[in-house]
């Protein structure tokens, strides 16, 4: 949402936002509650996940200046799908879902730039679906350390192993390999 910064009528609603701290390991949205409020990252990192018989899933991370929620429960009040838990302390902007609205409708510009954001969403969603299917674990690895450096940096292991759809071990094995034919990261 940066690009609306420097825009006047921005001005007029920035009263709509709230600026909070969060520790890290912070739930903010708890599988199957409705999700009231939305976030943009000013400092830090979090994770979206879900609990899948026991194993925690993580399928998206976020740092700063994205845009986080569970847009499916935002938008329809439907129960959340998902966990959305901060990695790292996080400084945030909070909006809520009848601000986000009035927004929506008003400012010019705020629309394209949340159609913007939910398009990046869709194809991160389809790459994810399609590398589960297509690639190999450690191609998937190789893939994450080329394209997303600042997760292989921020994000602890175990959440990377779970969102590669694999193991924390089979992930230390990748990474061993890796370090010795890839050259280390």
């Amino acid at each position: 949402m940066q690009p609306l910064d420097n825009n006047p009528d921005w001005q007029a609603f920035q009263q709509v936002y709230s600026k909070i701290e969060v520790p890290a390991k912070t739930l903010l949205l708890r599988e199957g509650e409705v999700s009231r409020q939305a976030y943009q990252i000013l400092r830090g990192c979090m994770r979206l996940w879900f609990n899948d018989n026991g194993r925690d899933i993580t399928f998206q991370f976020f740092f700063e200046g994205q845009a986080v929620s569970s847009i499916e429960s935002f938008r329809t009040g439907r129960p959340s799908l998902f966990n959305i838990e901060t990695l790292e302390t996080c400084t945030l902007r909070v909006i809520k879902k009848t601000d986000f609205g009035i927004m929506m409708a008003e400012l010019p510009g705020f629309k394209e730039l949340i159609e913007v954001n939910i398009y990046q969403r869709l194809e991160h969603y389809i790459s994810l679906f399609l590398s589960r299917i297509r690639d190999t674990p450690q191609q998937r690895y190789w893939d994450l350390v080329a394209d997303h450096p600042e997760i292989v940096r921020r994000v602890p292991q175990h959440y990377i192993a779970s969102y590669l759809g694999i193991t924390a071990v089979s992930l230390s094995r990748i990474r061993n390999k890796t370090g010795k034919t890839r050259g280390k990261t």
